[in-house]
């Protein structure tokens, strides 16, 4: 793989506060070219902070994993596409017509503004999540068939591509074929610490086995060197 597709391949996930958040953007800033905002940052601050991000030239992935009835799935899909939103997560188990209601929000916000439409991905098993947890909900079928099902129903609903653990990459890459995005949470380079992460896969073995995407939050952010940590798995990938 060549250093700028494994640039565009990873994403840093800064689950953190406003001060913290920035200055790993700006220390990442001409190294990474995609930040993830998930809920602990946006909430506390925003539409504010992806368009700060995006003033430090990157690309932001917003996972905010949208599940409520389609109306409102629209309007807030629609929102994160005008705040900068480059990739906006949504949950699978949210039914067909809620996905599909997510894709209508980004595309009338690509109207409104003649940019490009935000892609979508939709949650299939959150990777904090075994099969014990998901009995705990309802869900008795394996992981591997659930995840299988839910992508599926998101692609039928015109959703770009899903998010997984590494474990199920390699099956939903078949499943969805060549161009749907495949983005992998639970990527540790080995020796890392799991946290809270219970599939997990290292950088090389998720990109071989289907991954689009990985998401990258600790290991790299809570290094003592986060450049560095970030160019060891670039190094990884194109080793």
């Amino acid at each position: 793989m060549l250093e700028q597709e494994a640039r565009e391949r990873i994403i840093v996930a800064l689950d953190c506060g406003r001060e913290e958040a920035l200055a790993l953007a700006q220390a990442l800033s001409g190294h990474a070219r995609w930040l993830k905002v998930g809920m602990t940052l946006y909430y506390a601050e925003g539409p504010s902070i992806v368009r700060a991000f995006r003033d430090l030239g990157f690309k932001v992935f917003l996972d905010l994993k949208l599940h409520d009835i389609p109306h409102q799935v629209r309007g807030a899909a629609r929102s994160a596409a005008l705040a900068g939103a480059d990739l906006l997560s949504v949950h699978g188990l949210g039914s067909g017509a809620m996905l599909a209601a997510a894709r209508e929000g980004v595309e009338q916000a690509a109207a409104e503004t003649g940019g490009e439409r935000a892609r979508l991905v939709a949650i299939t098993v959150l990777t904090s999540m075994d099969e014990q947890a998901l009995a705990e909900v309802g869900i008795t079928c394996p992981i591997p068939e659930e995840a299988a099902r839910l992508a599926g129903l998101a692609r039928a609903n015109g959703i770009d591509g899903i998010v997984c653990s590494p474990q199920e990459a390699a099956a939903m890459r078949q499943l969805l074929g060549e161009d749907a995005l495949i983005v992998t949470p639970g990527v540790r380079p080995a020796g890392a610490a799991l946290g809270d992460q219970s599939r997990v896969a290292t950088p090389a073995s998720a990109i071989a086995s289907g991954a689009s995407h990985l998401v990258i939050g600790r290991p790299i952010t809570g290094a003592d060197d986060p450049v560095a940590a970030y160019e060891a798995i670039v190094d990884e990938l194109t080793a």
